[in-house]
């Protein structure tokens, strides 16, 4: 990726690459990695740690819908989520044009860069070194593959297969190990794919000698598939425990504990993400926590925007393993660019409404119908980007004809955007909105419970009929046959009487 690299493209990159793998500490250590290999430009990486930011928020959004038992904590523990959410959504609508147009942050960092860059060792952190031995034995993903391409020293994944381990031994150094000058891959020294083995704990339980890229993918699934499983497990159970734990003096503990002064709560935030190495930890505990009442969503906002910093510190550690002035240059870019964040959204109370009203109204909303959460992180965290990065496209080609279709789409999307702003604003939108999902909720409401008003409708009925001495059921409908048979021979009859009277009136 070069300097022409289209900017949205490389901003929805980062975004979906966060939102998949679910840590911005992942992504930003591999853009800056990438960087300091110059597979990347400064200005690209720049705008991937952009989309990163983003994506790194769609954890804790999914964790407040392990609380959807409760209306009201799911309205609290949504809102405390998506305040995170807005943060960096707000905060990229402002940069990113601001860094398209001047450079801010490229030209702040780059004043600040030293002529270079001592080795260093990376820091790995508690969690880490608890989850690695057993993520280890199950699965590894070969970083090598995606900076291999980006590079340009293999074009795609076909390279690697299939998969080969000298002597059909599998352990790394049969499999995995580099290859020596004059060696060649997949004979003289081993050649893995997707999968790789672990040099302190050998190779994982998905890895296959002689595998091929579909086997490596759709082990790949599967393991994506148990970690949601997983993760939902999880979910719940974590909730079930605070709701258990966090009652009485416990909960008064913690919510003292929390109401700090928003710079202090900043710096705890910031913290605890150094040392778990992951604001998506960080954020995904202290949402139930907002569910449960524990924590105020005033509280919530500062902690996430520490976690936002805490999390900046991975990608400068990784930084110093390489000796690239530009690996730094970038991982202080996403320093300065969350701080930019703070300092234009948090001290200003009138500015620090805008996220924290926008958390509330999605909340309040995702209580009257729960369908609200799951349509929100496919909407924000992958429709959008893609549709965003569809239209950029069309700009990138050069060409008149998508030049002109790209422009009748952006005014377009810029008239519809206007037409649901007026609508929202001027024609009461907002409250034809709630009065819809009001409407759905009472239409759930009733249907879920409409067996059991029908059981007890049953039984009143039946005790009115004990009470005023009415038939049962059996035997009404044994004197229903009699009185039809009865009413159809009386028709008969009457039939009959009158057919002559018909017959004389038609002769006259």
């Amino acid at each position: 990726m070069g300097e022409n690299v289209n900017p949205v493209a490389a901003l929805v990159i980062g975004e979906l690459a966060t939102a998949l793998v679910q840590s911005s500490s992942t992504t930003t250590s591999i853009i800056v990695s990438l960087v300091g290999s110059d597979a990347v430009s400064i200005n690209t990486g720049i705008y991937m740690i952009m989309g990163a930011n983003i994506g790194t928020s769609v954890t804790n959004t999914i964790v407040a819908m392990g609380q959807m038992a409760d209306g009201s904590q799911l309205e609290r523990a949504f809102a405390g989520a998506t305040v995170h959410d807005l943060f960096n959504l707000l905060t990229v609508s402002v940069l990113f044009p601001l860094e398209l147009i001047t450079g801010y942050l490229f030209r702040l960092t780059r004043a600040m860069l030293p002529s270079s860059v001592a080795d260093g060792d990376s820091w790995e952190g508690p969690i880490k070194k608890i989850v690695a031995p057993l993520a280890g034995r199950v699965i590894k993903a070969n970083k090598n593959v995606i900076k291999d391409i980006s590079t340009g020293k293999v074009e795609n994944c076909d390279a690697y297969y299939p998969v080969s381990c000298v002597g059909g031994i599998e352990d790394y150094k049969s499999c995995a190990s580099s290859c020596k000058d004059g060696q060649e891959k997949g004979i003289d020294c081993g050649r893995v794919g997707l999968i790789t083995c672990d040099k302190n704990y050998g190779c994982p339980a998905f890895f296959q000698n002689g595998a091929t890229k579909q086997d490596d993918t759709i082990a790949g699934g599967v393991c994506l598939v148990l970690s949601l499983f997983f993760l939902l497990i999880c979910l719940m159970g974590l909730v079930n425990v605070l709701q258990r734990g966090l009652m009485g003096m416990s909960t008064r503990i913690i919510y003292k504990a929390t109401n700090v002064p928003g710079v202090v709560a900043i710096v705890l935030g910031a913290a605890v993400t150094l040392l778990v190495q992951s604001s998506s930890i960080t954020t995904s505990v202290l949402t139930p926590l907002v569910g449960l009442g524990v924590i105020q969503l005033e509280q919530m906002f500062p902690l996430t925007l520490g976690a936002n910093i805490g999390t900046t510190i991975t990608g400068l550690l990784a930084s110093l393993v390489s000796d690239s002035v530009s690996a730094l240059q970038v991982a202080l870019c996403h320093l300065f660019f969350n701080i930019s964040g703070i300092i234009i959204w948090y001290p200003l109370p009138f500015m620090r409404k805008v996220p924290l009203n926008g958390a509330r109204e999605l909340g309040k909303w995702t209580r009257r119908s729960k369908l609200i959460p799951p349509i929100y992180i496919i909407a924000v965290f992958f429709v959008f980007p893609l549709l965003l990065l569809g239209i950029s496209e069309l700009f990138v080609q050069k060409k008149v004809g998508w030049t002109v279709m790209g422009t009748i789409i952006v005014i377009a999307v810029i008239l519809g955007i206007a037409r649901v702003v007026w609508w929202w604003k001027r024609q009461d939108g907002r409250a034809k909105f709630i009065a819809s999902l009001d409407k759905r909720s009472a239409r759930n409401a009733t249907l879920s419970s409409l067996p059991e008003d029908m059981q007890y409708l049953k039984s009143k009925v039946a005790q009115l009929a004990e009470h005023t001495g009415l038939p049962e059921d059996e035997e009404v409908d044994e004197e229903k046959p009699e009185l039809s048979q009865e009413g159809t021979d009386d028709s008969a009859e009457g039939y009959a009487a009158v057919a002559p009277v018909d017959a004389g009136h038609s002769k006259a």
